[in-house]
């Protein structure tokens, strides 16, 4: 089966783009997606990278209205400017790396970022948590123990290693025999490589 690797931070933007059409793209092409969450934000901090400030309002409203004409463009829900940047961060992404573990992490990043990008509900907070786990089946006493286990807390940070190894700097990132595609509008370019490389 054919497979791409896609490395997805909950707090970045763009992703909103990507995640909510890695399932029609899989069915369309038959290719997989496995996901790997990971922390963008640290690999930004660590490489001076602050993407879109408050101080750089012309900055942050050009990324606004571009995803706003991108999800014209691929007939996607969006309603913008969401909650940015997010206030628990890494508790998203701590739930995603456990929902990688047991199965549910793409069920699990898709509706935290509808929640986040169609109801302006931040991603890691409630009730957006509360409701995307339950949404998928999962308990969130449960799963909120969990994650903030040492255990879960571990595999965050080696999967952030994994993706600086990987050389990885920004989210989403999809990797096809190690050739990295940073962006949402390098997705279609990936599958392309997956398939005449």
């Amino acid at each position: 089966m054919k497979d791409i690797e896609f490395w997805v931070s909950i707090g970045s933007t763009y992703s909103y783009l990507s995640v909510v059409r890695l399932s029609a793209l899989e069915r369309d092409t038959g290719v997989t997606f496995s996901w790997h969450p990971f922390s963008v934000r640290k690999l930004m901090q660590e490489m001076d990278n602050i993407p879109f400030p408050p101080t750089k309002k012309a900055k942050a409203d050009y990324m606004w209205r571009d995803i706003e004409r991108r999800a014209q463009k691929y007939s996607i829900p969006v309603s913008v400017p969401a909650p940015y940047p997010l206030k628990e961060f890494d508790r998203a992404n701590r739930i995603a790396v456990l929902g990688m573990q047991e199965g549910w992490c793409a069920d699990y990043v898709c509706a935290t970022y509808r929640r986040w990008f169609q109801e302006g509900l931040e991603a890691g907070s409630e009730p957006n948590l509360s409701d995307s786990l339950i949404e998928i089946g999962q308990d969130p006493k449960r799963v909120l123990q969990l994650a903030e286990s040492d255990q879960v807390t571990k595999s965050y940070l080696e999967q952030t290693d994994s993706a600086r190894e990987k050389g990885i700097f920004g989210s989403p990132t999809c990797i096809v025999d190690g050739e990295l595609f940073w962006g949402d509008d390098r997705i279609e370019d990936a599958l392309w490589w997956l398939e005449n490389r």
